[in-house]
């Protein structure tokens, strides 16, 4: 895998994932407690032996920088690393990325070398794990030109994806970016006839938005298609009238964290049996170390729960909940259903009096607060004897310490919640 390149997609401006985007790119949002979205497929290139990574940043990417420098480090002897690549005004060119495959055209230059016999392209805000060597060997094998990743996914979800019908070998015959209605229902799969291997309540094949591609025909549909800014809209389309296109057929656990819901829904998932965990002793998720010392819990009870560490806990009930790195959880507080992101730092004593003084709460969540099916970002301050529960029942609200998006209350990264707080 040493001739094969990975180009990470670093996100555009990820409005459908605000106010987790609001200061910092999609990437670079945590996950699970304790990681970041960007370190899943970094951590899946790695693991697949792929060591040549180049990640593609423009919006907000202060943070995703800071993050990837600080964490993933092969030594100075080594070409081998993961680069980062943002946007760059040129003498041809003053303009933004405009879309996936207009910043892959404007970096390639930066990224093939000589040695250069694949290019692997990610998304950087997908939840999965996969070894790109079989991705990799499947492109070989069928003598493939590209070769998109797929897997099967249900009607109400199918819109929201690129959809493909394949052939008796797996060749892709026809494309349609996030089709509706009569065309949607066009690219229905039946299970019968498919060879990928269709799962029950899933009749369609959607891209996963990564690829394979030769780089010989990356630079040809790049070039020959110079307006043409996003792989799904416009160039894989306009490839299968030239090109060999393969499918490899995945069939793990696979999100798109493409919105609040989405996210949500992923990250409390990984709190639930039998969905995708973030530990693999043979396929590690990694990120950067932090030295942290063990959560101190004092009587809570917990059921079915993530606790990162460097926290400290008091006498809670947390249920399906996931609590990030350094939380600080006073006595009577109650979780449900949450996402506490945690924080970048410990406050002191005298921080903590300082703060109270002015009449802001402490970094964490308050005495006797309520927090259910909401998402608490980084740095945030809850006071006591809140209940942030979206008691409403709202779908989509800018209040003046929240957001509510899918019906899920948000706290923003940094916010402040006074005590006795009804949301």
């Amino acid at each position: 895998m040493k001739d094969v390149v990975a180009i990470i997609m670093g996100g555009g401006a990820g409005s459908r994932l605000f106010p987790l985007t609001r200061d910092r790119a999609k990437p670079a949002v945590p996950l699970g407690g304790r990681v970041r979205l960007i370190d899943v497929p970094v951590s899946n290139c790695i693991n697949s032996g792929i060591t040549n990574v180049h990640v593609l940043t423009q919006f907000q990417s202060a943070s995703l920088n800071r993050h990837i420098s600080s964490t993933y480090n092969f030594g100075m002897l080594s070409d081998a690393g993961v680069h980062v690549l943002a946007a760059e005004q040129t003498a041809t060119n003053r303009d933004w990325f405009q879309g996936t495959a207009d910043a892959v055209r404007r970096s390639l230059r930066h990224i093939l070398e000589a040695r250069t016999r694949l290019v692997v392209i990610l998304a950087g805000d997908h939840l999965y794990r996969m070894n790109y060597q079989a991705f990799v060997r499947r492109h070989d094998q069928a003598h493939a030109d590209l070769t998109l990743a797929t897997c099967p996914v249900a009607q109400e979800s199918a819109s929201e994806f690129g959809l493909m019908h394949v052939d008796d070998q797996g060749l892709i015959t026809r494309f349609a970016e996030k089709p509706t209605g009569g065309a949607l229902e066009a690219m229905r799969v039946d299970p019968e006839k498919s060879i990928g291997g269709m799962r029950a309540g899933a009749p369609f094949l959607a891209s996963m938005g990564i690829y394979v591609f030769s780089p010989n025909v990356l630079l040809e549909l790049l070039e020959d298609h110079p307006t043409h800014n996003d792989f799904g809209k416009e160039l894989i389309p306009a490839s299968l009238e030239r090109y060999r296109a393969a499918a490899h057929f995945f069939h793990g656990y696979w999100e798109d964290i493409g919105t609040i819901k989405a996210f949500y829904r992923a990250n409390i998932a990984l709190t639930e049996p039998g969905q995708m965990t973030l530990y693999d002793p043979d396929f590690p998720l990694y990120t950067r170390p932090r030295y942290l010392s063990p959560t101190r819990i004092n009587e809570a009870q917990i059921h079915q729960a993530l606790i990162a560490e460097g926290s400290v806990v008091g006498r809670c009930t947390i249920r399906n909940s996931v609590v990030g790195i350094r939380s600080r959880l006073e006595h009577g507080v109650e979780l449900d259903g949450a996402l506490v992101m945690g924080n970048d730092y410990y406050e002191t004593e005298t921080q903590i009096a300082a703060s109270e003084a002015r009449g802001i709460p402490p970094a964490g969540i308050g005495a006797d607060t309520v927090v259910r099916r909401a998402i608490i970002d980084k740095n945030t301050r809850i006071g006591r004897n809140c209940a942030l529960v979206n008691e409403r029942g709202v779908e989509h609200e800018d209040g003046s310490c929240y957001y509510i998006r899918d019906g899920i209350v948000i706290v923003p990264r940094g916010g402040v919640v006074p005590d006795g707080t009804v949301i």
